[in-house]
């Protein structure tokens, strides 16, 4: 779950708390091309505003004038598919024939929104289940691997933060990509032992701070493959001692700020640490997309480019500019 969503259980809350009639759409299926993938989030109020999405505006409006009308989710949790015909994607705009299933879920005190978001905050991956024919719903600490089920009896959804990113250093190149990541739903660990970098840390919401050594704080965190490993100090002392351990791990991203030769020197460094060619290969250096950014947030961004980009299995050897592929593409159209 994303920074958006938890937004968007934030005002569901708040809304209650006012005394409004609230219903929460979760997308549960997509077929073909969809605009939002399952997880999304949207809630409506008993007045027709809105917050999230759950098609990027193709089935926003056609939702808020069922459930006000009382068509949809008045006493209790509803699906609903969009997209079943050639007809509705045309009357939809839905892109590419795309279809969409939202389960529709009237909240109440028994929905435990303000314990959920509790938990969240506290950095705990939660499970929710839904019962589609009582509206009762449990929260657990959600396992690893596990994800969002929808079976027509029982919506079960993973919510708070599934993805972890060790920044080794802590200068102002981290702060900014800490800040950025946190939006994107990583959990945050900056490991800095230099205790004149320490200053102002605590205040950082969803960031961690370490004071072990780098390679420590790696073998502690046992990298998987929901984890990037960012190294931004310079200092090779510092660097190439969490390189070393977090290349022969499953984390998905292992990336290096200097330059293309400093880099080279670093994969020469490495391979007389134990580490293999083909490990060392893995090393993103230098860190980031060309995007040609200059100051530290520009170069934050190109960090997380990247790791959105290897996250998302894009083959970084293509243009990035061709998006013909893309649901995106079909959303503008």
């Amino acid at each position: 779950m994303n920074s958006i969503d938890i937004e968007v259980l934030r005002t569901a809350l708040q809304w209650q708390q006012r005394g409004h009639r609230v219903v929460l759409g979760t997308v549960v299926r997509t077929w073909g091309s969809a605009p939002r993938p399952p997880g999304s989030l949207m809630v409506i109020r008993d007045d027709g505003q809105v917050a999230g999405s759950v098609s990027g505006g193709c089935i926003e409006d056609d939702l808020i004038d069922r459930v006000a009308s009382g068509e949809l989710a008045l006493h209790r949790p509803q699906s609903t598919i969009y997209g079943q015909t050639a007809e509705e994607v045309r009357r939809f705009g839905l892109p590419c024939g795309g279809s969409v299933q939202v389960v529709l879920e009237p909240l109440g005190a028994s929905s435990a929104l303000e314990e959920l978001l509790r938990r969240i905050e506290s950095s705990e991956r939660v499970l929710r289940s839904l019962d589609m024919a009582s509206g009762a719903v449990r929260l657990e600490r959600a396992r690893g691997g596990e994800g969002l089920h929808f079976d027509d009896q029982v919506l079960r959804t993973v919510h708070g933060p599934q993805l972890r990113l060790l920044i080794i250093g802590g200068g102002q190149l981290s702060r900014y990509l800490a800040s950025m990541a946190v939006m994107l739903d990583y959990r945050v660990t900056v490991c800095e032992p230099r205790s004149e970098y320490h200053e102002g840390w605590d205040g950082l919401p969803g960031v961690t701070l370490s004071t072990r050594m780098p390679d420590d704080e790696v073998l502690a965190m046992q990298p998987d493959p929901a984890t990037a490993v960012v190294a931004l100090t310079h200092d090779p002392k510092l660097d190439d001692l969490a390189l070393m351990e977090a290349l022969r791990t499953p984390a998905f991203y292992v990336g290096a700020l200097g330059s293309r030769q400093n880099n080279a020197r670093r994969r020469e460094r490495l391979l007389q640490f134990d580490v293999s060619q083909e490990q060392a290969s893995r090393l993103h250096g230098p860190v980031g997309l060309r995007l040609g950014g200059l100051t530290p947030p520009e170069i934050a961004v190109s960090i997380l480019a990247e790791m959105t980009a290897v996250r998302r299995g894009t083959d970084l050897a293509q243009p990035l500019t061709d998006w013909s592929q893309s649901a995106s593409v079909c959303l503008m159209a």
